[in-house]
């Protein structure tokens, strides 16, 4: 199966920027987005031969997420068990042998003063992963507004307790991964610098490759095995953000 995460920094401005091409080419079973900006209805959003599953902030032109998925779920869910639900950022689809959840994690803005926000949803974000992963694969994708580690980003010392990348983020990822999960590009590529899948619009960074990698696909960790691929689109433009993918054996 093949996954495909975007955050697209506003559909309907990427739609205007090639989206469809790469969304017909590319032709995910599950195409996830993040910060869609926009309700449904405030635009035609036509995906033959997919389900549309959409999470929408309550404020207007922020935020939300959007799954189009080739398969019906089982089930549905938008937040994490009931909470974190107004600004669009989690959506749920359980199938018979996995769980799919698409993430938009908050920015802690420049002067971190989400921080305090941020760091209780990434603790009700892991225990709520954790319960799922205890029944069936889960694999989590988006836009998680972090930078893990050195590696995954060009300037980390630079950076150091910036917006992405200060330590308290970073050992939250840490968390996740400790509570049994695995970053699946970081698996498949350990050692491999300059991949990234955003970049500032300033200073030509895209141009010059000077990125960060904040964009992931999770794993369960007992379900390593059947990952089979990872890849990040860098060639694909639209947004700040480009495309990741993945493809699962299940």
């Amino acid at each position: 199966m093949k996954f495909v995460s975007w955050n697209v920094n506003g559909l309907r401005a990427c739609i205007t920027k090639g989206f469809w091409e790469f969304f017909q080419n590319v032709n995910a079973d599950f195409f996830c987005i993040q910060e869609s900006k926009m309700q449904p209805g405030q635009a035609v959003i036509e995906t033959p031969g997919y389900y549309q599953y959409w999470n929408s902030a309550q404020r207007k032109g922020y935020s939300g997420t959007i799954i189009f998925a080739k398969e019906q779920p089982l089930h549905v869910s938008t937040g994490i068990s009931g909470a974190y639900d107004d600004e669009g950022r989690v959506i749920t689809l359980e199938y018979p042998k996995f769980y799919l959840v698409n993430c938009y994690s908050p920015n802690v803005k420049r002067e971190l003063t989400r921080l305090d926000y941020r760091m209780d949803f990434e603790d009700h974000l892991r225990n709520y992963l954790t319960e799922l992963s205890a029944k069936k694969p889960m694999i989590l994708c988006g836009d998680l507004n972090v930078a893990h580690e050195e590696i995954d980003l060009k300037n980390p010392k630079n950076n150091i307790g910036n917006a992405g990348f200060t330590n308290e983020e970073r050992s939250k990822f840490t968390e996740l991964l400790q509570a049994g999960f695995v970053d699946s590009f970081r698996f498949q590529h350990p050692e491999e610098p300059d991949h990234y899948s955003w970049w500032s619009y300033r200073f030509k960074a895209r141009e010059r490759n000077i990125g960060w990698r904040i964009d992931y696909f999770v794993v369960s960790e007992h379900a390593k095995s059947q990952i089979q691929n990872t890849c990040i689109y860098p060639e694909i433009l639209g947004s700040d953000h480009c495309p990741i993918g993945l493809e699962m054996q299940f």
